[in-house]
């Protein structure tokens, strides 16, 4: 081999070897809404932890298959239907394949997560929990992780227990291990913090809580789009999140669940589809997943879905998540310098949500005056109170950093909070 030749082919495998770079323009570009003003301003969209915008690679396949593909599923005998059906459990392959599940049939299809989630309260939790048995949860929760096992409490007379949080935001795991005991009987754990970006050490909570004899839910709202998951890795029972959050449509979550599990759990609703057989005297229930899934489901929002994880994972979910790292130091380091400004939640295990209070202004008015510059944040307790209280707070304002946000934008937030200063003193 000739010198020239080897030295080309070293050349080639570097650049083989390299990290292919961030191009957040290019990605910018697939979400039209970030190029419409906002009140005349450019739009610096932070809150992509209540709803992510959607890529035009969604749109454009929701668009697509109303207008070409759209039937009802799984009934219909005729060539549009079966392209329907096809489309719609393709999508349950792609959330299995994403999620790392064994078996498609472990997928379940909800309006949401908060759904999931009180899809296993009210099945799973009303036929295997009794009195006095203990369900486990954290002070970081989200109400839709608080709501129904206390709906559960005043029907069955269940004991909820709370892990403490550590004044930086901290899940304080040997708090968690002490709350452990032979009554516990299910752990309802976030993934990640919604408020403020705490991200729980889930392999850890599983494997102390499957040593305890508990079952283990995840929700993964927040994780899904920051984080690569996999439920096998974890060994979770069940996983919940929403595809709204990860760039999808609204009106579709997924719950993962271990099929035994799901074999032994009752049905959630009764109606079509979810049946094998009806009579006035018996009904029998369709196998999984159907058996959960009663009714015409969301058929367009799956397939949607579908194109969104297809879309996170092309860019690949680790580097996303590098570029919110980048992201979040970057507006850590920034807003230190807004006088009067304090971050609630610094935990060292945090992704790219940063809550924060000014000593001059209500958060609900920030939020007002940033808008006024283009920059969307939230404000308020964030479906979270039992935290606020924690912190002594009535509420923060948040800013959540999505795969198309830049360090531009975490100036323009900066900017936006000095003139909320200058107008509040």
């Amino acid at each position: 081999m000739t010198h020239s030749a080897s030295s080309a082919r070293a050349a080639n495998s570097a650049r083989a070897a390299a990290p292919e770079i961030y191009d957040v323009e290019r990605y910018r570009a697939d979400f039209p809404i970030l190029h419409k003003p906002s009140r005349g301003k450019p739009l610096v969209f932070l809150d992509s932890a209540a709803s992510a915008q959607k890529p035009r690679q969604v749109t454009e396949t929701l668009k697509s298959f109303y207008e070409t593909d759209y039937a009802n599923v799984h009934r219909g005998a005729y060539a549009l239907s079966e392209r329907a059906t096809a489309r719609y459990e393709g999508a349950r392959e792609t959330v299995r394949r994403f999620l790392g599940a064994g078996k498609a049939r472990e997928i379940i299809f909800t309006q949401g997560a908060t759904e999931s989630i009180n899809l296993v309260a009210s099945t799973y939790g009303r036929k295997f929990l009794e009195a006095g048995d203990e369900v486990v949860i954290s002070h970081l929760e989200h109400h839709s992780n608080i709501v129904p096992w206390q709906m559960l409490r005043e029907e069955k007379g269940i004991t909820i227990k709370v892990v403490p949080v550590g004044d930086d935001g901290e899940f304080l795991y040997d708090a968690f291990e002490g709350l452990l005991g032979p009554k516990t009987k299910l752990v309802a754990i976030s993934h990640m913090s919604n408020v403020l970006g705490t991200v729980m050490p889930a392999k850890r909570i599983a494997a102390a809580a499957h040593a305890a004899g508990a079952k283990v839910l995840f929700d993964g709202c927040q994780a899904i789009t920051h984080m690569p998951v996999d439920v096998r890795d974890l060994d979770c029972d069940f996983y919940v999140f929403s595809g709204h959050k990860l760039y999808g449509p609204t009106g579709i979550g997924v719950l993962y669940a271990k099929e035994e599990l799901l074999n032994a759990m009752p049905p959630y609703q009764g109606g079509g589809d979810m049946i094998a057989s009806v009579t006035f005297e018996k009904t029998t229930w369709a196998p999984l997943p159907a058996k959960f899934e009663a009714g015409t489901p969301a058929i367009a929002q799956a397939v949607g879905l579908a194109a969104a994880i297809d879309y996170v994972t092309g860019i690949g979910l680790d580097r996303i998540a590098a570029h919110e790292r980048d992201l979040l130091l970057y507006a850590t380091e920034r807003l230190a310098t807004v006088k009067g400004l304090r971050i609630i939640g610094s935990a060292p295990s945090k992704a790219s949500v940063i809550s924060f209070a000014l000593d001059c202004a209500h958060p609900h008015d920030i939020a007002t005056i940033l808008d006024r510059s283009g920059v969307a944040v939230r404000a308020g307790h964030h479906c979270a109170q039992p935290l606020m209280q924690r912190f002594n707070v009535p509420a923060t304002a948040r800013a959540s950093f999505g795969l198309y946000n830049t360090r531009a934008e975490a100036d323009a937030l900066v900017l936006a909070l000095e003139t909320v200063r200058e107008i509040f003193g």
